[in-house]
């Protein structure tokens, strides 16, 4: 295991219900982190459906209901625990993980595989920051 980066409190993870930041990966694409609050402390996972890519935080937090994640373009439900899926479009699929580690009251970024940036999200001044016009749902 490489360098331990302190992100943010488990605690603010919780009362916030989600937290977002940005890496570097391998192949030095920049990626969105988002992290969720679970039974036993939080989970993190890459910020985006696995159906379109639509992303979960586009700057304001992650809709989060009963412990599952909900794509805002399809409505595909991800279990905050595990990121996996059981309906809609993303049916079958499971949400790319990053290793974290909760230490105390920290969390942690253990994964070696990428490279922490920056708290919240990627700057994307060029792309509208809601669901595509397509969007299925209404609140």
């Amino acid at each position: 295991m490489g360098i331990r980066m302190r992100l943010t409190a488990v605690e603010t993870v919780h009362d916030e219900g989600s937290w977002l930041f940005t890496v570097r990966d391998r192949h030095g694409e920049l990626e969105e982190i988002l992290l969720v609050p679970c039974e036993d402390g939080v989970e993190a996972w890459v910020n985006r459906c696995t159906h379109e890519s639509q992303r979960f935080d586009t700057g304001n937090g992650a809709a989060i209901r009963e412990g599952r994640i909900i794509c805002p373009k399809h409505g595909s439900l991800f279990d905050s625990c595990t990121g996996y899926c059981d309906n809609g479009d993303a049916a079958e699929t499971t949400l790319p993980s990053i290793d974290v580690t909760v230490d105390g009251e920290a969390v942690y970024l253990t994964d070696d595989d990428v490279t922490y940036l920056h708290d919240g999200g990627i700057d994307e001044d060029d792309e509208d920051d809601g669901p595509a016009s397509t969007s299925h749902l209404s609140f």
